[in-house]
């Protein structure tokens, strides 16, 4: 008895001192997300929704004097909103309670610009109450933006403000239930209407709103809210630096809680960053937030939203896609319809896991222990992962699928609670005898899926090739994902000849130069054709192997250019603004603002617009902000038809649609007043007019 009591003594003291060190969980490294960021995090893919009384004037931003009476949403239905959303695989709703334009989708005690001074159910309504409830009944959640910025406001600017604007805070925090997400736009301060006073108001962003008193507000009302803002304000979340739909293909949930944030740190991330502040990605469904009618067909089409989701969810983000509400208080039936196909991709592409029952082993596990072993990794339960011991940073898995095995999708995440610790990894598959690598990558956070051409293998190898520590991996998974063919791009150059081209290879085109919906029964594509004048080219792409067919190219062309010459210049490569190719500009440098461009037509014609494409890449220094347009007869008498912003141009650098009254015209002179770095440059990369016969 003393002999087997000594014995057992022995062995609890071995198991402490030897094996709990090995088979305890690992300790969390550096910044860990808390329980609000988690539970974002596990959203994954919410909605915005952008309405306003700039919504009835075809604006981006409205500027603070739009009429009262203008908003009067007829049919409005938040629960149309909400089922949708909910269809579409969404988990929340975020909404423009107050946009630029300083209108209040509610009544509030601080400005007499809201709905209760509108039309609409005779100043009754609450959009942000109907919002609730709808969320509240298809168990979705509330999220709610407030623009710091207030053009109507008469003490924006001042002190005074803050006031205000804390106080339409506390109100939507206060009255509407639980609230998920506030949202703070980095727009601030310029020209608006303010009360009447029709000046500039500039603020320094980093002072003016004494955020921390305002984000201690915040917390007490709502304990389960996180906050975004943009980078410099330190909220809980981050803006990418971009609203095109995507993060860096590098991506830590981590920056620095002091000192400025660069565009690098937004879109990427600090690797050694002393915060938790993962990335959110904002994107329109449409080109722009708001509602406009002429991108009724400009929705974006299920490959495109897959590639948003792949870029985004899939690289360690939250998705939030924007709805556009239409003036009578509706989501638009083509962008349903997108949203809902995009849920069907989704779910297509992920409905089986080929891991989940196969073999898995790996070349490392924490203490030889079971509950760290690389079944953990593909047990479909997030809670549980395969881990290594303290000093292996570097590690593989095998999962074993038992037989040939057709994918093209790798999934991965870490149990992020312990930190964020991957810094890169590949993946090989074993066919023919050999392993082959298909992908490698950086870092992995919650989730990162990774996208290669179809391999038919036996076994799937995934290596941790670098980790700042242990590596924890809670879930992969393989998958064979559905092809979705990209619709096709239409471009027309000067001379009118037209090209048809995908990123896709494969695939044939198919073309209709009258409007209508193109078959393969239509015209079949062989090469650059000429379509001169105004047309509406439609294409679509054809898989032959599988039978598929792409969505809907749509480019519509107004006169042909080939008449056209730019007079106040000589600069050869200035005919690009012309060339009908989006990746090609022309800068003017040479000149101080106010910068001119004036073009002869070659003819006269009756003009009812224009259209400006800035540089696609949208930090440079050439993409113009505020212009002036006029038109002559005769290059000597001008006539002014258009003026003011490009609002929001530099975070969404869009084709911008201005119309005015007709007038006969074959000149144009296009005046750059200022651009979004503030220096001398003017650049182009398409420019158009609008007319009408």
């Amino acid at each position: 008895m003393k002999y087997t009591l000594q014995f057992g003594m022995v062995l609890l003291v071995g198991m402490i001192l030897f094996g709990c060190s090995k088979t305890t969980p690992p300790d969390p490294f550096g910044p860990v997300p808390d329980e609000n960021q988690m539970r974002w995090q596990e959203m994954e893919y919410y909605a915005f929704v952008h309405f306003s009384l700039n919504t009835y004037t075809d604006q981006a931003w409205g500027f603070g004097d739009e009429d009262l009476k203008l908003f009067n949403p007829e049919e409005l239905d938040t629960r149309q909103w909400a089922r949708i959303c909910k269809e579409a695989g969404m988990k929340g709703i975020i909404i423009t309670a107050k946009h630029h334009c300083g209108f209040c989708l509610w009544p509030t005690e601080t400005t007499a610009y809201s709905v209760e001074n509108t039309p609409w159910k005779d100043g009754k309504g609450d959009v942000l109450r109907e919002l609730a409830e709808a969320c509240e009944e298809y168990g979705l959640k509330l999220g709610i933006y407030v623009s710091p910025w207030d053009r109507n406001h008469p003490d924006y600017g001042k002190p005074e403000y803050i006031t205000a604007f804390r106080k339409q805070i506390e109100e939507v925090l206060t009255n509407y239930g639980d609230v998920f997400e506030i949202w703070f736009d980095g727009a601030n301060g310029g020209d608006g209407y303010y009360d009447g006073a029709n000046e500039t108001r500039k603020i320094d962003r980093t002072t003016y709103y004494d955020w921390q008193p305002t984000y201690k507000m915040i917390r007490e009302l709502q304990p389960n809210i996180v906050i975004w803002n943009d980078g410099g304000n330190r909220a809980d979340l981050r803006w990418v630096g971009t609203e095109e739909g995507y993060v860096g293909e590098t991506n830590w949930s981590l920056l620095d809680s002091t000192g400025e944030v660069e565009w690098g740190m937004l879109h990427f991330g600090l690797a050694d960053g002393n915060a938790w502040v993962p990335a959110e990605v904002n994107t329109s469904i449409r080109p722009e937030w708001f509602y406009h009618p002429a991108e009724d067909d400009k929705v974006k089409t299920v490959p495109q939203l897959m590639d948003t989701y792949y870029k985004s969810i899939g690289r360690n983000a939250t998705l939030l896609l924007n709805f556009p509400i239409m003036p009578n208080g509706l989501i638009h039936p083509n962008d349903e319809k997108a949203a809902l196909g995009m849920a069907r991709a989704v779910n297509e592409s992920f409905a089986v896991n080929l891991a989940e029952n196969a073999k898995a082993e790996a070349s490392n596990v924490r203490g030889n222990a079971d509950r760290f072993n690389a079944l953990k990794a593909i047990d479909d339960d997030n809670e549980t992962y395969w881990a290594t011991d303290d000093s292996i940073t570097n590690a593989s898995l095998i999962i074993d699928l038992g037989k040939p095995t057709l994918f093209n999708r790798f999934m991965a995440q870490e149990f992020i609670r312990l930190g964020q610790r991957v810094k890169s990894f590949t993946l090989d598959v074993y066919m023919n005898g050999d392993w082959t690598e298909v992908a490698k990558a950086t870092t992995i956070g919650y989730k990162r899926i990774i996208r290669f051409p179809s391999v038919e293998a036996t076994k799937v190898r995934f290596t941790i090739t670098s980790s700042k520590c242990c590596p924890v991996i809670s879930g992969i998974g393989v998958y064979n994902a559905p092809v979705f063919l990209t619709a096709p791009s239409v471009i027309r150059n000067k001379l009118g000849e037209v090209t048809i081209s995908t990123n896709d290879i494969g695939p044939v085109f198919y073309y209709t130069l009258d409007g209508s919906e193109p078959t393969t029964a239509s015209k079949k594509y062989t090469g650059p054709f000429n379509a001169d004048g105004k047309k509406v080219i439609k294409a679509i792409a054809f898989d032959p192997s599988s039978g598929k067919t792409s969505p809907v190219g749509i480019a519509k062309f107004d006169i042909s250019k080939k008449n056209w010459k730019i007079l106040n210049v000589t600069d050869g490569n200035a005919g690009f603004i012309f060339d009908g190719n989006t990746a090609t500009t022309w800068h003017q440098r040479d000149k101080k603002m106010p910068v001119d461009l004036v073009v002869d037509l070659g003819d006269t014609y009756k003009i009812s617009g224009f259209r400006y494409l800035p540089d696609q890449n949208k930090w440079s220094s050439g993409i113009i902000s505020h212009y002036k347009l006029f038109v002559s007869k005769n290059n000597n008498d001008w006539q002014r038809v258009s003026g003011g912003e490009f609002s929001n141009i530099k975070n969404n650098p869009v084709w911008q649609v201005k119309h005015f009254n007709v007038t006969p015209a074959r000149y144009i002179r296009l005046q750059a007043l200022k651009n979004t770095f503030g220096d001398n440059v003017a650049g182009y990369a398409e420019v158009d007019i609008i007319t009408i016969h």
